[in-house]
């Protein structure tokens, strides 16, 4: 799997890691965390603007991509490309050997990706009883991954981190059709406790770059919810 090691294996690892922490009463230990978002996390790759949020809706006219924002949520996307930047080449050797498989990080130019949209239905660092349902979507150059043709192939690498997360896989990743685009599925679930969570992604390929739209939330209803806010066409 190591053609498929880079950064959408870390944003898959960031959006679960703090669900599974904050469904279990914890607080986030990561060293990270604490730090502040950098005036270079606003600079996307090129040809494919980060989006706009709006009245609840964030929106990406260059993929055609629209996704609702349940209200009360709270925004993190500047956070978590920070916290990339953070433990990127140069960071300490314990953030280093956290990254997936032990292998060190791209720097930003070479890997040509960001998050566009990471929300969340209350603050990582805050603690609650159910499940943090999430948001977050990413892109990243498919030049990328060698070999890489359709968005079905994502979800080898994905599915990969998942189990390695304790998730279950429902069943095998599948097409469906969201307006003008037809998107790969995959869902899975995790025990934790007495709850159970459930996780949702939607990969597409566009302009050049793989698309994941990853929802989590504590129930199926939840899920389904966050991803029929999902929409595309013009």
């Amino acid at each position: 799997m190591s053609l498929y090691r880079d950064m959408v294996l870390v944003w898959l690892l960031v959006a679960v890691a703090v669900s599974v922490d904050q469904a279990a009463g914890q607080s986030q230990s990561s060293s990270s965390s604490s730090k502040h978002a950098k005036g270079s996390s606003a600079r996307l790759v090129a040809d494919v603007d980060a989006g706009t949020v709006a009245e609840g809706v964030y929106r990406n006219r260059a993929l055609g991509l629209s996704c609702k924002i349940p209200a009360g949520w709270v925004l993190r996307t500047l956070e978590m490309n920070a916290r990339e930047e953070d433990s990127g080449p140069g960071a300490g050797a314990s953030e280093e050997k956290s990254s997936p498989q032990g292998t060190q990080r791209n720097t930003e130019e070479d890997r040509g990706g960001r998050v566009l949209l990471a929300a969340f239905s209350r603050p990582p660092d805050a603690k609650g009883e159910d499940v943090n349902a999430s948001i977050v979507i990413a892109m990243e150059k498919i030049a990328t991954y060698p070999g890489l043709k359709e968005a079905a192939q994502y979800f080898g690498p994905l599915t990969e981190v998942a189990k390695a997360q304790g998730f279950i896989v429902d069943e095998e990743p599948y097409e469906m059709e969201m307006g003008t685009k037809v998107v790969v599925r995959g869902d899975f679930h995790k025990d934790v406790g007495a709850r159970v969570m459930r996780q949702s992604t939607l990969a597409f390929l566009a302009q050049g770059y793989t698309v994941s739209i990853t929802v989590i939330g504590g129930t199926e209803g939840e899920v389904e919810e966050l991803v029929d806010g999902v929409g595309f066409g013009k």
